[in-house]
Parts: structure tokens; sequence; C-alpha cells
């Protein structure tokens, strides 16, 4: 007997003996892995920031053994959400200046600015979220009272979509803006022969390149708050788009010191210095940052009327949109680009504007394949246009469609609409969309995204029947677009995008199953950890 007990222990001490140590254990899981065959798992270990194995939970239990172990105690872990398309750095200046999102007159706005002014003890006042759209009157505000309640202090507040800006007269001062100023791809818009104060697109450089500079410490400040807001919605990486080079080397030094653990797709926003110093320099990758695209503007924003459309709008006759920069100089850039290893990431609305660049990208990529340029938008394309993104990627934000959907019709037509916020089709032409949120533009949360994608309703369930239902993507579609097609667009999907052996430890634990709760429970729903690199950086 007592022989026997020694071979018992001893066997039970060798057992244990060659379980391997791990940093992490996590077990009792409903894991949606967003591998190729859309498998599920129960847990998984993971080493130096990476997933080694994923399978059930008495066989990873079995095999390692961790002083970390994570009973997940059935929740959903999918992997950690990528968001295609936003503005990470902006998120992060927008949350230190008056928030506009949701104002419903413009003088709720004047009211938001005024109690900003008596809590902030600033020179320069800065704001973003209006839209007309959303007033009972639906024109773009004058700066009148503004320049009557402030005319000391330069005042520059955005529209919902970031392409176009109220400035009060101290603002239109800086620039010297007056109304015989005149800039291409943009408008100043007057009105009896008098500037509103109202700016779109390119003409809101004649006042914000006068703007006090954001210092170092600004940048670093919004970062790391951008950074909170996103962990804690589950994002774990985000593709900023439109950095100049002076930011992207700061997150770069953010991220080695460790302060900074988000991962960042970097679109070089395509000046001419960025553009020559990038192409010379090469591609810039770690396991934090990417450096691999340059973003361009092909058109402005429908809600603003700077979409550049084939045929005029159907509010504002003999109106087509802004084209904010001249096809020869795209066309220039996009052949120097197509000769690098770099990507072309182009914002493209109106259905001319997409016209254009597909046809551009088309011309500039002949024989040369998976280059996996973008087009970011790809809000409103021409029924014909639709086949010519077998090898472009529509990079498009679901949410755009449920904001827009109560005045985009106006814009443009019933005809026209059909071709408008048309993912499913987009999905069917090239069989993968990215997906994003175009945040500030848009709220951060990636759950409004999927529900968004699958319901096509707002959040109040408006319309009954869903938005243009043809074009809503199933749960499964959705997830692989916010996670594993995502990471492809950005040349990453064999380091994220899903739960695999080898891969990133990027993942969030759910509050609820996003793959079977009440489609109308989604936008509810909530991360209750967030982790990056196998590291918990939300909880």
């Amino acid at each position: 007997m007592i022989k026997l007990l020694s071979i018992l222990v001893l066997t039970a001490l060798t057992s244990c003996q060659q379980k391997i140590k791990v940093d992490s254990v996590v077990i009792n899981a409903n894991v949606y892995t967003v591998n190729s065959s859309f498998d599920k798992a129960e847990a998984f270990a993971i080493k130096d920031g990476k997933f080694i194995e994923v399978g059930n939970s008495k066989d990873i239990q079995e095999k390692y053994t961790s002083d970390n172990l994570i009973d997940a105690k059935g929740q959903t872990i999918v992997p950690g959400f990528i968001d295609a398309h936003c503005h990470f750095l902006s998120l992060g200046f927008a949350s230190q200046e008056v928030d506009l999102f949701g104002t419903k007159s413009f003088d709720e706005v004047v009211t938001k600015i005024a109690d900003f002014s008596k809590t902030h003890n600033v020179n320069y006042i800065r704001g973003m979220g209006w839209d007309q759209n959303d007033w009972e009157e639906k024109e773009f505000p004058d700066n009148k009272l503004l320049t009557k309640l402030f005319p000391d202090t330069p005042i520059a507040v955005e529209r919902v979509d970031g392409h176009a800006i109220l400035c009060n007269q101290a603002a239109l001062d800086l620039g010297k803006v007056t109304i015989n100023s005149k800039i291409d791809g943009g408008e100043l818009v007057a009105e009896n022969g008098e500037l509103t104060g109202v700016l779109i697109d390119n003409a809101i450089d004649l006042v914000m390149s006068h703007w006090p500079k954001a210092t170092r410490n600004d940048v670093v400040n919004a970062l790391l708050k951008a950074q909170d807001i996103c962990f804690g919605y589950g994002l774990t990486t985000v593709n900023d788009a439109g950095l100049d080079r002076g930011v992207i080397e700061i997150i770069d030094s953010l991220q080695k010191t460790g302060d900074l653990k988000m991962r960042v797709y970097a679109m070089v926003s395509g000046t001419p210095n960025n553009v020559d110093y990038y192409l010379n320099k090469g591609i810039v990758k770690t396991d934090k940052l990417d450096v691999r695209s340059f973003k361009f503007y092909a058109d402005g924003a429908l809600g603003s009327r700077g979409a550049l459309l084939r045929k005029p709008y159907s509010d504002k006759p003999n109106h087509f949109g802004l084209q904010l920069t001249d096809l020869k100089t795209f066309d220039t850039y996009a052949k120097r680009i197509a000769n690098s290893e770099y990507q072309m990431n182009t914002h493209a609305i109106g259905d001319s504007a997409n016209h254009a660049v597909l046809r551009i990208y088309k011309n500039a990529l002949e024989g040369k394949k998976d280059r996996r340029w973008k087009i970011e938008h790809a809000q409103v394309i021409s029924p014909e246009d639709f086949e010519l993104f077998d090898d472009i990627i529509p990079s498009v934000q679901p949410t755009h469609a449920t904001s827009d959907m109560y005045w985009a019709e106006d814009r443009l037509g019933h005809e026209r609409i059909k071709g408008a916020y048309a993912y499913k089709e987009l999905l069917n032409h090239y069989g993968k969309v990215a997906l994003g949120t175009d945040f500030p533009v848009e709220q951060v949360s990636p759950f409004l995204t999927f529900y968004a994608a699958v319901a096509r309703q707002d959040v109040k369930g408006y319309p009954e029947d869903g938005f243009q239902m043809e074009n809503s993507l199933s749960r499964e579609e959705t997830l692989k677009g916010m996670t594993i097609w995502a990471a492809y667009s950005n040349f990453e999907e064999g380091e994220k995008g899903s739960i695999e052996a080898g891969k990133f430890a990027d993942f969030i634990i759910l509050d609820k199953n996003i793959m079977e709760v009440p489609v109308k429970d989604i936008p509810e729903m909530k991360t209750i950890q967030t982790f990056v690199g196998g590291e918990s950086v939300f909880n």
C-alpha cells in the first residue's frame, strides 16, 4: 500500500512538472475565435503576449499552468475590436473642447459655448458636433451672435463631419479672411454679400492654419485620453485616418515607453512633405505601430453638401459638391505610391469622387497584385462602379447610414440613394468589408457599429423595418468586419483579428453574447475587460 501511494504521488508530481508554465490561462469561456472556420472554443493559454493554444477547458488545464487563471464563467470572448477608420488623436482633443454633439438648435450651440467659456480659462475656443440637419431650421447658421458675445475670443466650431466650421469674426480675422478670399476645393458661405462664418472643406485651412499649434504635451494628453475611452469599449487597434509625421513619432515614443498600449495603424496625411519622407523611409512596423499607408481626400461630406456628385444635389440644383484634390495631382500621387509598398487610402463620399478614384486606382495598380488600397467611406456608388471594387477594399462606417438616413434621400433623390451605404453590395464584390466608426464624427462604441450594420436602425428602433435592409450585414460578417477583415485591410491578419495560436493575445470579455442577444439589446452592451497582448488594460 505504501509503495502504491508513493507511485501515485510521484505520478501526480511528475504530471504537474510536465505542465507548461504560461502567463495566463482562460477557461470556461464562450469564445468566438473568428478563425477561417469561425470556430468556437472554451479556453486558451497565453505566453509572451501571444495565444499559444486554443481549445477546450479540460485540455488546456491539463497541459498548461499559470499563476493567472481566469475563469470566464461562460461569458463571451471575441478578438479585440479594430476600428478600421477613426480619428484617434481628434477624439482626445475633442474630449477637451466644447461638446456640441446632439444639439437640437443653434441657440443650444451658443449656450454650450458660453458655458464652456465660463468654466475654462482659454484664449481660443474649439468645439465639434453641431449638425444643422438636426435643427428645426435645417440651414447653416451665421456667426453674428457669436461675434457679438465673443468679440475678442476666436471661436471655431466644427460641424459633426469635420468638413465645415463656423467661425466668429475674431477667428476669421486670424486668417485675414474676407468676402474676397478664395481657395480651391473649398467654399466660404455668404449671404447678401457678407460672410456667414461657415467655411467648408479646404476653406477651413484659411483660419485653422493660423490657429495656435498644439504642443507636444497637448498631443500626449489627447492620445492618452483617447486610449482610455477606446479601451473601455474593447478597441485594441485603431486606424487613425490622417496623421502628420510629428504625431506619428510621438505615438511611437509613447508606445516604446509603455504609456500608449493601443495598437495604431497610422494613415499618413498625404501632404508633399509627408509623402516624400515616408516613401523614402519605407514602411514603419513595430508590434504596436504600423505606418504603411497615405490618406487623401477626393471630396467633402454629404451633410455639408461637399460630397462630389455626378449630377446636381436633389435639394440644391446646379450644385455638384467639392473636389478637394485636383485629379492630375491625385493621379501623380497614385502612380508614385503604386511603385512603393505603401497603400493609398482615399476619402470618397460622392458617386463622382468614387468614380474618379476607382479609375485612377485601377490605372495605377495595373499588373500589381494584392496591394489592398482602400476607399474610405465609399458612401455613394454608381451602379456600374460596384464591380470595380473587385480588388479595392471598401472601408465603411455603418453608423453613417443610420445617422444620415433622415436627410440623405433629400440630397440624393429616390434613385441615387439606392447606391448609398450599400455595405452588402460592396461585400459581395470584394469579399470583405473593413468596418469602423469615423469617431469622433460618430460615437466610439463598436456596439453601435455592430447594431447599425445588422439592424440598419437608430437606437430608437427607427425605421421599424430597417433602412435599405438589402444592404444589412449578418452578425458573422459584422464581427469579421470589426476584427479579421479590418486586420486584413492593414496587412495584419497574420498577427491579429482572431483568437489563434501565434497571434497577439488581444481579446475582450463581453457582458452578453453579441452573436445571440436580441438585436435591440446590442447598443447597450458593455465590455467587461479588455486585453492587449495578454495584459488587462481595462477592467
